[in-house]
């Protein structure tokens, strides 16, 4: 692995710089990042104590930084340390510029402001928490998404993910031998979705969690023939009830979330249109 330094410079959390930076990376093979983060960087004295990191540990500067002022302050040190700098929102600024006809506010952490989608968030997130692994069936109807799957096929985390792009969800294990919760019968408002994923994959999974958690028991839980009737018999009930069905076995979290959206927002406006 080739290693190198990266300084990431943000007048907010930097969240964004960071999902940039991951999505970049991932391209490329063979690299190892030394990630320096340097986040609220707010002040002219601030600044001067990243460039003298950026000194101390040379790289490519990648940087998120409304204010003008702070912006020069960063680009002229590294050109006196003749050093690569790169401000990653300015494709995306300039677009929205030209096509609205208008300049940004130029206000840092504008995204976070605790406004309505703010606290939408939150509620997504306290209402995911609470209905998470089969918990509070009772109140279904009030999810927005409804998640359904056999154990370990991602259905807390990509949960998670949803919820923090505002999305009440709910997820329900499917386990062999107990029926599913009646509340899903009748259900008209949420998105129901079905997780599924290839047996050899989720024996593989079971088996890393059951080391992890030292259970040496012999169980049907990892046995590949059982799994297999599993996964068969789960895609049977989703299959009976008209459930889109997703399969995981070679999508990451975010990708599975990104799925699921689309399938939320082709809902929503079905919904709009009734």
């Amino acid at each position: 692995m080739q290693r190198f330094h990266l300084h990431l410079v943000s007048d907010a959390t930097g969240e964004t710089l960071s999902a940039v930076v991951k999505a970049g990376l991932a391209q490329f093979e063979g690299f190892d990042a030394v990630e320096h983060f340097h986040a609220m960087v707010r002040t002219p004295k601030h600044m001067d104590l990243v460039l003298q990191a950026i000194q101390r540990s040379p790289g490519l500067v990648m940087f998120t930084l409304v204010d003008r002022s702070l912006r020069e302050q960063l680009e002229e040190g590294c050109r006196n340390l003749g050093i690569l700098s790169i401000a990653v929102l300015d494709p995306v600024m300039d677009a929205f510029g030209r096509y609205l006809g208008a300049e940004s506010m130029g206000r840092p952490g504008q995204q976070h402001e605790m406004n309505a989608e703010y606290f939408t968030r939150i509620e997504a997130m306290s209402f995911t928490m609470a209905h998470d692994d089969g918990l509070r069936t009772d109140d279904l109807h009030q999810a927005d998404v409804i998640l359904l799957g056999v154990s370990r096929t991602s259905k807390t985390p990509t949960s998670i993910y949803l919820a923090n792009r505002g999305i009440k969800v709910a997820n329900v294990p499917v386990v062999p031998g107990l029926p599913l919760p009646e509340e899903l019968d009748g259900l008209k408002r949420p998105l129901i979705v079905a997780l599924t994923v290839s047996p050899d994959r989720l024996v593989h999974i079971r088996r890393s969690r059951m080391r992890a958690l030292s259970d040496k028991e012999d169980s049907s839980y990892a046995d590949p023939e059982a799994v297999a009737d599993e996964i068969t018999a789960a895609r049977r009930v989703y299959l009976k009830r008209g459930w889109p069905i997703i399969d995981v076995t070679r999508r990451s979290i975010e990708e599975t979330a990104a799925a699921i959206y689309s399938l939320y927002q082709r809902r929503q406006e079905e919904l709009a249109a009734s």
